[in-house]
């Protein structure tokens, strides 16, 4: 195996990350059945066993595989069904189609988690530091499956007409409801933007890393400079109740207020409310992993497209931030901080306590384009695919939502989804030209 800057300790703080998103992902599913982790409702959704898998695959390929000598595969048909997106690593089994293997089941994927934990907790001692950045690289990218693993459980769970829950929700204590939004003012001018990400050498991956916790995208930089114009962006995302106001007031059937893909979209698809919104008896409930319950109205909307972000705006007579506005106001904000997921348990958004607060409880759409920064340069080989081939046709979101495991996101994280794309945990912060 290579040893390229000598051997680590197996006690080091990469070995403890390691294990704790690793013991996560498997707490994730322990409420679930074979069934509910082998179903897909969507393409856009995997099944949990799914997810489960290709975390383990990554690791097993891009450390085990290339880095420790003799390794032998635990299955060598998986790869085949378990790549993603990844065409440098040859065929796949189809993305529609992921919800049709109902083997290998729930039980042999644990096992084979365990049987690649025990191979790389006993190897990474020895290996050098282009494995460590790799397996810190699977640690992050483990920690994005987590989260997708609870919104697609969310999505299945949705179309059962018995709309089961994964867990129970806690009691509901009611709460004042939040201030009207403040704005933050910025006087505009030149700012710095992402993050000082290493660049590409022959054998290093491009991904900061100068310890075994720090850590950036390669998406997230280079560092550079952006000119942002006199703005104000609001203090608090937009909540249930103001967002039910937007619909009593005719929303989602004025075309004014909505982008052409957007009004297009909205009739075609027959959308008058969030995701997983419905109205009985005159109120409005939604559908979450805590089951069906009535909208608290103090709480964050969530589950709504760009399109649906961008017309509030304009129905509020503001607008979306851009990724470098959103950016330069969560700068000296804790990334540490707000509601985002500990433990297996309970996973919704939250009323706000006061307080600016930028992290947590939704993603939020911005109107940038999600595109490379200047001098933006994709990692040779297979994991040069990460980020880089994704950057069309998307819009970034950022913050971090109640199903992001806490310490994965920072001010300079870059989500992105398509416009219509809804059944992550994503909501709306508005801003304003001054």
């Amino acid at each position: 195996m290579r040893t390229e800057t000598g051997p680590a300790p197996a006690s080091c703080p990469l070995a403890t990350r390691f294990g704790r998103v690793r013991a996560l992902s498997v707490a994730l599913v322990a409420d679930l059945s074979d069934a509910d982790t082998t179903i897909q409702s969507m393409d856009d959704a995997s099944p949990a066993k799914w997810h489960l898998a290709h975390t383990t695959w990554f690791f097993e390929t891009f450390v085990l595989r290339d880095h420790v000598a003799g390794y032998r595969l635990h299955d060598e048909r998986w790869p085949f069904l378990f790549n993603s997106y990844y065409e440098a690593e040859g065929a796949r089994h189809a993305r529609p189609s992921r919800g049709m293997l109902s083997r290998p089941s729930l039980a042999e994927i644990l096992d084979y988690r365990a049987h690649v934990d025990a191979a790389l907790n006993d190897a990474l001692p020895e290996l050098g530091e282009e494995a460590h950045d790799l397996v810190l690289l699977g640690c992050n990218h483990e920690e994005q499956h987590q989260e997708l693993l609870l919104t697609d459980i969310l999505h299945h769970f949705s179309v059962n007409p018995l709309e089961p829950a994964l867990w129970q929700g806690t009691p509901k204590v009611p709460v004042a409801m939040p201030q009207p939004i403040g704005w933050l003012d910025h006087p505009g001018g030149i700012v710095a933007i992402g993050q000082d990400v290493e660049s590409t050498g022959a054998e290093k991956p491009r991904f900061e890393s100068t310890s075994s916790t720090d850590f950036a995208f390669d998406c997230e930089g280079p560092r550079h400079q952006a000119l942002l114009a006199p703005h104000a962006i609001a203090d608090r995302t937009v909540t249930n109740g103001e967002w039910a106001a937007f619909i009593a007031d005719g929303g989602y059937r004025d075309s004014r207020h909505w982008l052409a893909d957007g009004w297009t979209w909205v009739q075609a698809e027959g959308v008058e409310a969030p995701l997983y919104w419905r109205q009985e008896g005159g109120a409005w409930t939604r559908f979450g992993l805590d089951g069906r319950r009535p909208i608290d109205p103090a709480a964050p909307v969530t589950h709504v497209s760009l399109f649906e972000a961008d017309a509030y705006a304009s129905w509020a007579g503001a607008r979306l931030p851009t990724e470098f506005e959103w950016e330069a106001a969560a700068r000296g904000h804790d990334p540490k901080g707000g509601n985002q997921l500990d433990v297996a348990g309970p996973v919704e958004p939250r009323p706000s306590p006061g307080g600016p607060a930028f992290f947590g409880d939704v993603w939020e759409w911005t109107g940038s384009a999600y595109r490379p920064y200047p001098g933006f340069r994709t990692a040779p080989g297979a994991v040069g695919e990460y980020n880089g081939k994704f950057m069309s046709g998307q819009f970034v979101l950022r913050g971090g939502s109640c199903a992001t495991p806490r310490g994965h996101v920072r001010a300079s994280y870059r989500n992105f989804f398509y416009p219509h794309q809804r059944w992550q945990f994503t909501g709306v912060r508005l801003a304003k030209d001054i």
